[in-house]
C-alpha cells in the first residue's frame, strides 16, 4: 500500500470523526496524562491492518510507543494480545476508534476470505475480490484480501477493459456483435491491455473466445454450465466464475475446472472481526 494514501485516509476519518476535537477527553482528562491499552482479540481470525492501527495512533500522538505481536496475514486466537499501545490518554482515545474501525475491518476481510481460499484447496482455482469495496477504502480493503490468501482483481475502471452484461445489451441495441466489438477493441488497445468479457449463455462462449479475449467470465452458471464452459473454451484464455458464490458453493465451483472465481462478498458484506483495545490511565 502507498503510505501516503494510508495517511490520507486516516487523516480524513479523524476529521471526520473529531472535526473541532474530542471534547470528552479533552474536558475530564488532564493533558498530561498517560495510558497504556492492549488490542485484544475477541474472536479468533486472520489479521489486516496492524500497521495502519500503529499508523493511526503515530499520526494522533508523535511520542506514542506501539508494539506488534502479530504481523498482517497471520492467524490469532481468541484472548490473543495483539498489539500495545503506550502515550498521552487524550491522544489514545482519540485514536481508538479509528485504528479498531479499520483494523476490525480489514481483519474481517482476511478472515473471511483465508475461508474461501481454505474452500478450493487442493484446486487451481484462484480466489479474487471485486470492485464492491467501500468508496474510499478500496486499498485497504484489497490489503485485506491479499492478506486473507487471496488475489486481487482489476483495481479500478482504468486498469482492464472488462465487458459486463450492460456493455453487451449496448452493442445488441446498436446491431454490433460481439466478435466484431472485441476485434475493434483489439485493434485500438494498446497490446498490454487486458480483455475480458463477461457472458450469460453458453452460446455467447465461443464468438468471444474466437474473437482473442484473455478471460470470459461465466456468470451465474450452474456447476454443469460451467464444466461445458470450461470444455468449449479448451484452453484457449482464461475462465472465471462469477455469480451464486459463497462457502457452500465455491469448492463444486473450483471443481468445475475455472481458474479464478470472483466473490464480491469478500468486501461488500463482510462483518468486522471483534477487537477490543483495554485501557488503563495513569
Amino acid at each position: 500500500m502507498n503510505s501516503d494514501a494510508v495517511d490520507d485516509i486516516i487523516r480524513r476519518a479523524l476529521a471526520e470523526d473529531a472535526p473541532w476535537g474530542d471534547i470528552t477527553s479533552e474536558t475530564f482528562l488532564p493533558a498530561t496524562a498517560r495510558a497504556q491499552s492492549s488490542l485484544v482479540a475477541r474472536e479468533a481470525g486472520v489479521m489486516s491492518g496492524i500497521h495502519v492501527f500503529a499508523r493511526v495512533f503515530a499520526l494522533v500522538d508523535a511520542d506514542a510507543k506501539v508494539e506488534l505481536f502479530v504481523e498482517d496475514g497471520a492467524a490469532f486466537a481468541v484472548g490473543d494480545v495483539l498489539a500495545t499501545v503506550d502515550g498521552n490518554a487524550r491522544a489514545m482515545l482519540r485514536a481508538e476508534r479509528i485504528a479498531l474501525n479499520l483494523s476490525q475491518r480489514m481483519s474481517g476481510i482476511a478472515t473471511m476470505t483465508a475461508r474461501y481460499v481454505q474452500a478450493v484447496a487442493g484446486t487451481s482455482a484462484r480466489i479474487v475480490d471485486t470492485r464492491k469495496t467501500t468508496p474510499g477504502l478500496r486499498m485497504l480493503e484489497r490489503q485485506a484480501v491479499r492478506d486473507g490468501g487471496a488475489h486481487n482483481h482489476r483495481y479500478s475502471l482504468s486498469d482492464a477493459v472488462l465487458a459486463k452484461d450492460n456493455h453487451l445489451a449496448v452493442l445488441q441495441r446498436a446491431g454490433i456483435p460481439i466478435g466484431d466489438a472485441i476485434r475493434d477493441a483489439r485493434l485500438r488497445l494498446g497490446h498490454t491491455t487486458h480483455i475480458e468479457v463477461e457472458v450469460d449463455r453458453i452460446d455467447q462462449i465461443e464468438p468471444v473466445v474466437a474473437a482473442g479475449v484473455n478471460t470470459i467470465m461465466l456468470d451465474n452458471f450452474s456447476p454443469a454450465q460451467l464444466r461445458e464452459g470450461v470444455a468449449i473454451v479448451a484452453g484457449r484464455c482464461l475462465v472465471e466464475a462469477s455469480g451464486g458464490v459463497n462457502l457452500d458453493t465455491v469448492g463444486e465451483i473450483a471443481r468445475c475446472g475455472v481458474g479464478i472465481i470472483s466473490v464480491g462478498a469478500l468486501t461488500h458484506s463482510v462483518r468486522a472481526l471483534d477487537l477490543g483495545l483495554d485501557m488503563a490511565i495513569s
